[in-house]
């Protein structure tokens, strides 16, 4: 087997040594090539050449950010090829979260999981799995158009767990600022950050609306999240599971909140970090459970998330289910 071993070379949770014991570990049961990205965006582009040049797997060694540029890669341009066509995905965590790798049953630690990888490497184990796709409009091009407009200018991305439009994209875009300012990712900033942006968000006018097919607009919308799998994120190792029935072989799962007063929304975290199985319950929630095609559309220009990686405010974002999208060695 002929595989792309990618490296985010500013992984959290991985040193220099680490990365030298994982590489050579693998590079004893495949034919191993090595990059390192050198910046965002570039492990889509390895991974997209690795494609092209008819790669069998594509590893990857980092957060969830740099495994869903490994995604995106694989699948750019090709959205319709069948799974069995394209390189199959190693997942190896190097991040702070690894939602992702965890969702997948991976040990957490990069060692471990390695392990857990050549274990699968030496059975010929795979998963396929489906992926989430969100698109919206590129408004650098030009004016918006809506998402019954015209389709020349708009953007796509794939996710492999989850995407969010709302408070939640406001945290992970205040966390992205401090990280950027030299505080580290851990559980604590991510806490914190939420706690404190609770009290300065807007809790008045909801700006969201879920537009979905055949039936009546649901309106009034807060915070609005999109799963592809449970759980949606952690905090440490609790599991956090505002949507424990998405899984990667049903379509997407919502979660929106048309309240945000504190005391509903104390009761709802109560509800949703452990392990749950039944959905959280309240009046102010709005649930949708395998749903394959949406949108979720914004009064006003709202902070829009995908895979824990912030991309702006829109006032617009298309949902689509991918199913059998990938294979994936586990």
């Amino acid at each position: 087997m002929r595989a792309l071993l990618v490296i985010n070379p500013k992984a959290t949770s991985t040193n220099q040594r680490t990365r030298d014991v994982l590489i050579r570990a693998l590079g004893a049961a495949v034919d191993l090539s090595v990059e390192e990205t050198a910046y965002r965006g570039h492990a889509a582009v390895l991974a997209g050449e690795a494609h092209a040049k008819g790669f069998d797997a594509v590893a990857v060694l980092g957060g969830d950010g740099t495994i869903n540029e490994t995604v995106n890669g694989m699948l750019d341009g090709q959205p319709g090829e069948d799974a069995s066509r394209r390189p199959r995905l190693i997942v190896i965590p190097g991040g702070s979260a690894n939602v992702f790798a965890r969702a997948l049953g991976l040990p957490n630690d990069p060692v471990e999981a390695t392990g857990a990888v050549l274990e699968a490497l030496r059975d010929g184990r795979s998963r396929t799995i489906g992926l989430g796709q969100a698109i919206w409009h590129d408004e650098a091009a030009g004016l918006d158009p809506g998402p019954t407009g015209s389709a020349e200018h708009r953007m796509s991305r794939y996710f492999t767990f989850c995407a969010g439009l709302g408070y939640d994209a406001e945290v992970v875009r205040a966390v992205e600022g401090l990280r950027s300012a030299g505080y580290r990712a851990r559980p604590t900033l991510y806490v914190n950050t939420a706690v404190r942006h609770f009290f300065v968000t807007d809790r008045r006018h909801p700006a969201l609306r879920l537009v979905r097919p055949r039936v009546p607009d649901t309106p009034g919308i807060f915070l609005a999240i999109v799963s592809n799998v449970s759980p949606w994120t952690y905090a440490g190792s609790r599991p956090i599971t505002p949507t424990p029935w998405a899984g990667f072989e049903t379509g997407l799962d919502v979660l929106g909140l048309r309240k945000l007063g504190l005391p509903s929304f104390l009761s709802f975290v109560r509800q949703i970090v452990g392990d749950h199985s039944g959905l959280p319950r309240g009046k102010h929630l709005v649930q949708v459970h395998d749903e394959q095609k949406f949108t979720l559309v914004a009064a006003r220009p709202v902070a829009f998330q995908l895979d824990g990686d912030y991309l702006g405010e829109r006032e617009w974002v298309e949902f689509r289910s991918i199913p059998d999208a990938l294979q994936v060695l586990v």
